[in-house]
């Protein structure tokens, strides 16, 4: 139990208050979360009114971003409820039948961890969309700034494409920078694996 009997000094306690400065980040990142329930709604009534209408690789590249909005508002409840238990202050969950499994261990380390792997499967829709949009690349020339805006309306309304918006040297990037992605993830988990052990090596030790 902490001894309140004395209270902090002054400067500790406005340092240790400070936390709470964090309180109008999480709440703007909730009413982000409500713009992206507007754009899942929205896309998801374009699916629906052009289902007759729109290919299957139309159909799968709508299906695939439904599913980039969800992982996206995912990584933002891990941040969100992640982010203030860890750094602002305890929800007091423990018993509630709607407890995250997650949140029962989580702290700065296994936080930054599931964020990397958060991030990885964003990264993995988006390349996919990538490479299904990919498939007349050779075929098609690359669009100018004029045409760009009528691609990307073309490319929403399942219309033919005259040109394309992706280069080869774009999607070898992108590859490059999702390979990226996964080798920082597996260094913060190998580095986050490290530091746990030291601790334990020593308690051994002594």
């Amino acid at each position: 139990m902490p001894n309140n009997q004395y209270p902090m000094k002054f400067f500790p306690a406005l340092i240790f208050s400070s936390r709470w400065l964090q309180l109008p980040l999480y709440l703007g990142l909730i009413v982000a979360q409500g713009v992206y329930v507007v754009l899942f709604v929205k896309e998801l009534l374009h699916l629906i009114s052009h289902a007759t209408s729109f290919g299957e690789q139309q159909i799968m590249l709508i299906v695939l971003g439904l599913i980039d909005v969800v992982m996206i508002s995912n990584l933002l409840i891990m941040v969100i409820v992640g982010g203030y238990e860890t750094f602002v202050s305890r929800l007091g969950l423990q018993g509630h039948p709607d407890q995250p499994e997650w949140l029962s261990h989580v702290n700065a380390s296994v936080l930054k961890v599931k964020l990397a792997m958060a991030i990885i499967g964003i990264s993995s829709i988006h390349l996919l969309k990538t490479f299904i949009a990919a498939g007349p690349l050779n075929g098609l020339p690359f669009c100018d700034e004029d045409q760009l805006a009528a691609a990307v309306s073309a490319a929403a309304n399942g219309a033919v494409q005259t040109c394309t918006m992706l280069t080869p040297t774009g999607v070898l990037w992108q590859t490059i920078i999702h390979c990226v992605f996964i080798l920082s993830a597996i260094g913060i988990a190998v580095t986050d694996r490290i530091m746990q052990s030291i601790p334990r090596k020593h308690a051994e030790a002594h």
